[in-house]
């Protein structure tokens, strides 16, 4: 442990670190294609002398992904991007590892914000970001810190929205590489992984059977799609709300049902909202639902369940498990909210598979790194992560199963290049 990480970080109890080390100990053996670029920046030293600060879902995956960047010649610093998801053992872990941290669970929202911004405040060269909080403050509110931030990468569809729309006003004052669009990002992390980690969190958290029950899927999105696709797994009946023509036309030929909310929400025995918005379900729709109905998001910011509407309605709201909130409505019905409407999948669960943030995180390292070599060259604009880069992972993904594939021969390759002849 390093005398700078323990002076400068803010945790809840450094008695908790043994466990938080088992919870890292495990995922890093579980992570073979992060062990893989771990080596790499051993090797090259990309980040030595750097400064780099990290908001990110700061649970164990998280945390190894920090120390392979710091195995890379950078001093870093985390925070979390949600209250519900950080572990207090696992943040104290970092710390004996040399890692500053600022966070703890559950931090009430002017706390919170202190952390991220006194994370800003180390001055950090590169920066990772999960739904655009890092840059939002630092565009908005202390933009004297963007002076020696070189660039970044973003996790989430919901930060990659908010750099994007800094973008189009002529506003983004830095680089960053939009990680969630990467194939390797959206077709296995948000697919597998959200499919997975919400039903996870849902299980656990309410030990209530799926099968035979319902689910209405809010959004038909890569999340969506895996969101649908395991509960179907599970045996229930599967309901999908859209907006988007084509991606209704989609999960109708994928075998779904897909209607308007308004009726949907008189199906539901669970709903998980996917789609990055707003009120997706609100007012309209808590008044035709089942007694008994369970509401999880799975967006990133808590706003996609309407809680003011839900509140407004409810003669009661008490706890009723962990993680759970009843609200009774005038009529007698029970509407139960799960963690608090966040992301349920790390609020009341441990996030994706660590197979899954293997790749994700490999994605994350690599980019930052891209960023670093490329700075003074890429413009300030959002940046789709290099093809070079995706296949890379999913090359080592594929090393760390024993997978071989077919290449193309030099023949194949100039036979595709040619527009001349295809005989």
């Amino acid at each position: 442990m390093s005398t700078s990480s323990l002076q400068n970080s803010v945790v809840k109890d450094m008695a908790l670190a043994p466990d938080g080390h088992l919870k890292i100990d495990w995922v890093e053996s579980h992570m073979p294609v992060l062990n893989q670029v771990r080596r790499q920046f051993e090797a090259e030293q990309p980040f030595k002398g750097l400064k780099v600060t990290i908001s990110l879902h700061l649970e164990a995956k998280t945390a190894y992904l920090a120390k392979v960047v710091q195995a890379g010649g950078a001093e870093v610093t985390i925070t979390g991007s949600n209250p519900l998801s950080t572990q207090d053992d696992v943040c104290a872990a970092l710390v004996e590892d040399g890692v500053t941290v600022l966070a703890k669970y559950n931090p009430d929202p002017v706390e919170y914000k202190e952390f991220l911004i006194r994370a800003l405040e180390t001055k950090p060269d590169l920066i990772i970001d999960d739904g655009g909080d890092l840059v939002t403050i630092l565009h908005a509110e202390r933009p004297d810190l963007l002076e020696t931030i070189r660039g970044g990468a973003e996790e989430t569809t919901t930060g990659i929205i908010r750099l994007k729309a800094l973008e189009k006003e002529g506003l983004l004052k830095l680089p960053m590489v939009a990680v969630n669009d990467a194939y390797c990002k959206y077709l296995f992390d948000n697919r597998y992984g959200t499919g997975q980690s919400v039903f996870d969190a849902i299980n656990r958290t309410t030990n209530l059977v799926v099968a035979g029950k319902t689910v209405v899927v809010v959004g038909y999105g890569w999340c969506g799609k895996g969101v649908a696709m395991r509960a179907k797994g599970l045996g229930a009946k599967v309901v999908v709300t859209e907006v988007d023509a084509i991606r209704a036309v989609e999960a109708h030929m994928d075998g779904f049902h897909v209607m308007p909310m308004v009726e949907a929400a008189k199906l539901g025995d669970f709903f998980v909202t996917v789609t990055g918005n707003r009120d997706v379900i609100s007012g309209d729709h808590f008044d035709v639902m089942k007694d008994g109905a369970i509401l999880s998001n799975a967006g990133h910011f808590d706003i996609e369940v309407n809680k003011m509407d839900l509140s407004e309605r409810a003669s009661s709201i008490r706890t009723v498990r962990k993680n759970i909130e009843e609200y009774k409505m005038a009529d007698g019905r029970n509407i139960y909210l799960l963690a608090e409407g966040r992301l349920v999948n790390l609020g009341a669960g441990d996030g994706h598979p660590a197979e899954i943030m293997d790749m994700t995180f490999a994605l994350q390292a690599l980019s930052l790194k891209y960023v670093n070599d490329h700075y003074q060259t890429i413009g300030k604009s959002v940046l789709n992560v290099p093809y070079e880069i995706d296949n890379q992972v999913a090359s080592y993904k594929l090393e760390s199963l024993g997978i071989e594939i077919d290449r193309l021969s030099e023949e194949q390759i100039r036979y595709m290049d040619s527009w001349a002849s295809h005989e």
